[in-house]
């Protein structure tokens, strides 16, 4: 499966560590920063609702967001499509999924499939915030015979509409985003997806929850330690798949993007693995926590970057439990 663009979309309000200090959280930017190390998120709700209803009704909060998740999502897509040379019409199936869709039908993919006047199929496949590299471990795993020419997987996560402003330990993580990724199972692109990993623990369903009616909850400090174990093991994994399959490289040439649930995460991550500082990418200490869109984010962030390198491994994890990885390799005129 060749990766052709990455796009991403992030909604202009900005919640700033200052700003949440001031709604009487009991909580300042030193503690922020300690503990998750993100110093501002975005938000597609207005600032002024935040402060007078701390968000306690989030059927309100639906209501009052400036832009729904298939607009950010049409707005992340129309990027990458910009970035792959192609049009709306190029595109013969569109996949979608993430943490809170805005209905439980139809499916979100339809409602960006709708804005972007794309006739094609349009489904959702979603693990919550691992849901980029579960879309990738399914479509890499069809027959090529099967998919169009372009596939388009969009990641809408716009999760502070289910967030409490009067709980400092989740209104402090997250923030809003989507991103957008042009695939082709036989057209050849800037990437290729040359493994992935899927796997999952249903006896922590309960862990880290959205109810259809209610604000975000979850057992931190068993989450966190859920997802440095499974990250570094997924990363751990398919690091050493490409190592050994390309002689003469070395840790220091894969470059490592997690799940951007927060930065203190990441860091025991990346200490864990022995991942060069050079060598690991991230964006939650100015995105926040932007779920399923966090780590193909970093990505698009870094588009057009060297200091991609030649070979990333997106590691992420999500509510299920889940976890879920991918390997990507830059196309070369010498890649096999």
């Amino acid at each position: 499966m060749f990766l052709h663009a990455l796009g991403h979309f992030h909604p202009p309000n900005l919640l700033t560590n200052a700003f949440l200090e001031e709604l009487g959280l009991e909580t300042t930017d030193a503690w922020i920063l300690e503990r998750v190390g993100i110093h501002t998120r975005h938000t597609v709700l207005p600032l002024e609702y935040i402060r007078e209803t701390r968000n306690r009704d989030v059927r309100a909060a639906q209501e009052a967001a400036l832009f729904s998740n298939a607009e950010t999502g049409r707005r992340a897509a129309m990027m990458a499509l910009e970035r792959a040379g192609l049009k709306p019409s190029d595109i013969g199936l569109v996949v979608a999924g993430g943490c809170s869709p805005d209905e439980c039908i139809p499916a979100e993919s339809n409602r960006v499939a709708q804005l972007m006047g794309i006739d094609a199929p349009a489904v959702d496949l979603q693990s919550a915030c691992s849901s980029f590299c579960t879309q990738l471990h399914f479509l890499t795993g069809m027959r090529p015979e099967r998919l169009p020419e372009f596939v388009l997987v969009v990641n809408m996560e716009n999760s502070t509409r289910v967030v409490d402003y009067t709980d400092r330990s989740t209104a402090v993580l997250w923030g809003d985003g989507a991103t957008a990724a042009v695939l082709s199972p036989r057209a050849p692109g800037r990437w290729r997806v040359t493994q992935t990993r899927l796997a999952g623990d249903p006896s922590g369903a309960d862990k880290v929850r959205v109810p259809r009616v209610g604000h975000f909850t979850q057992h931190g400090a068993e989450v966190q330690k859920f997802a440095i174990r499974r990250a570094s093991e997924t990363l751990q994994e398919l690091r050493a798949h490409y190592l050994t399959s390309r002689p003469g490289k070395g840790m220091g040439d894969v470059t490592f993007i997690g799940h951007q649930a927060n930065l203190r995460m990441l860091e025991s991550v990346a200490r864990r693995c022995e991942v060069p500082e050079s060598r690991h990418l991230f964006n939650v200490n100015h995105r926040g926590n932007t779920g399923a869109a966090g780590a193909p984010g970093v990505m698009s962030e870094h588009w057009d970057d060297p200091a991609l390198g030649d070979a990333v491994v997106l590691s992420v994890v999500g509510s299920g439990l889940t976890w879920s990885g991918a390997l990507l390799e830059r196309v070369t005129s010498s890649s096999p």
